[in-house]
């Protein structure tokens, strides 16, 4: 889809905003800094593009996978005099875990992708995407109880624009959504707008060099075998939801190797680990606008965050029923594309095989909302696989070892 400039910078602020709030949440939990976190955003959103030949709309934000890393790391070092002093270790293992994904790459390159669409055919594909939109369906519905008058303003917004908006509104619902939720947020007196006035104009971002130890990248790097597995989930999902194979082109082993080297980036200059996010790929879903452009125009936006201190202080003061009331959304729709995937491969549930291996995959992967009950493997003392990661794992090993079905003889 050809589109202007103007278009162009409407739609990736779009996505910026999209994205803003789990970006900075994750420097939020952790002690990071926030601007080094939205420049590492932006300029991995950018070198992903390049290494996958600025043909998949993706946006590469801040991971959670990694925090739990990142804290116990974070304590490891920590002194009474600097509580935050693990900080420098644990970006050191995320460099690590960064050049894991590029020798995955490698592999993936030397064997060819195929093997990749045998291990994930639409049986497991569907249930994953499914279970990624309904797994994060939790979150969006914790931001939007804290004022559901304004998330229903913010939703309904959304809901009427995608259905009766017209030339360019009809493409903006998120940011329109966005919009008037503010608006009615302010006539609830649920902004405030302290940070903007306290703000700076310009204010560079605090780089933070990285250490290394043994002892964070064993604690760390080993994160990036579980997020691998999000990756490929992620990328199927983005492929779904536009209508193209990018396991096959660009190929898996540029996405990996984009998503590695952005988080190696963000590791070298003190930020947390990027993935790709499901929030964008929900506005890609409700928007229908596929362009990768507007993807880098959003990195662009990010990286303009982390220096212009009045910018980012004014997305920030965004309150949270408003972004939690248009992730509802975003999420559903990413869940009503993984039943899109099996409705297209027209997958016949009339088969005790494929109905096993999705009732698996779904219901591994909602244990992760329920907290301790969620079951985990563990291995190597450091690893854990859980949720979306354990699910995808067992729709894997059950495509390969269940026999399919064959016909009925007359």
């Amino acid at each position: 889809m050809e589109i202007d400039w103007t278009k162009r910078i409407l739609f990736g602020f779009q996505h910026a905003l999209a994205m803003f709030g789990a970006t900075v949440l994750v420097p939020y939990l952790t002690g990071l800094d926030i601007s080094v976190t939205l420049f590492a955003a932006g300029v991995g959103t950018l070198l992903f593009h390049v290494l996958t030949k600025r043909r998949v709309p993706v946006f590469l934000g801040s991971s959670f996978a990694f925090i739990p890393a990142i804290l116990s790391v974070k304590a490891m070092y920590a002194t009474p005099g600097d509580p935050n002093a693990g900080l420098p270790y644990a970006t050191g293992g995320i460099i690590v875990a960064g050049l894991v994904y590029a020798l995955a790459a490698g592999l993936i390159k030397l064997f060819g992708p195929d093997v990749m669409k045998r291990l994930l055919p639409p049986v497991v594909i569907g249930p994953i995407i499914i279970t990624i939109g309904l797994t994060l369906t939790p979150v969006a519905y914790d931001m939007a109880q804290s004022h559901w008058g304004v998330a229903l303003i913010a939703m309904l917004t959304v809901a009427l624009v995608t259905v009766f908006g017209k030339g360019i509104y009809k493409s903006l619902p998120i940011l329109l959504g966005v919009c008037t939720g503010y608006v009615a947020a302010l006539l609830f007196k649920l902004v405030d707008v302290q940070p903007i006035i306290d703000a700076q104009f310009l204010a560079l971002p605090r780089f933070m060099a990285p250490k290394f130890s043994m002892e964070a990248i064993a604690v760390v790097a080993p994160i990036a075998l579980v997020t691998m597995v999000e990756h490929l989930g992620d990328i199927t999902t983005i492929g779904a939801t536009v209508g193209k194979d990018f396991i096959t082109d660009p190929g898996l082993h540029r996405t990996l190797l984009g998503d590695g080297l952005a988080t190696a980036l963000a590791g070298l200059i003190g930020g947390p680990a990027n993935t790709t996010y499901s929030e964008n790929t929900g506005v890609l879903a409700v928007t229908r606008v596929y362009n990768p452009s507007v993807l880098r125009v959003a990195g662009v936006i990010a990286l303009l965050m982390s220096v212009m201190g009045k910018f980012g202080a004014l997305v920030s003061t965004i309150p949270t029923p408003v972004m939690g009331g248009i992730s509802i959304i975003l999420f559903g729709m990413i869940a009503s594309v993984g039943m899109r995937v099996m409705v297209e491969n027209k997958i016949d549930f009339s088969s005790g095989r494929n109905m096993l291996i999705a009732a698996f995959v779904l219901t591994i992967g909602m244990m992760s909302v329920l907290g301790e009950a969620n079951p985990a493997v563990v291995g190597l003392g450091f690893i854990q696989l859980e949720g979306l990661s354990l699910a995808t794992l067992v729709g894997i090993v059950l495509n390969l070892i269940l026999p399919e079905d064959k016909p009925e003889s007359k």
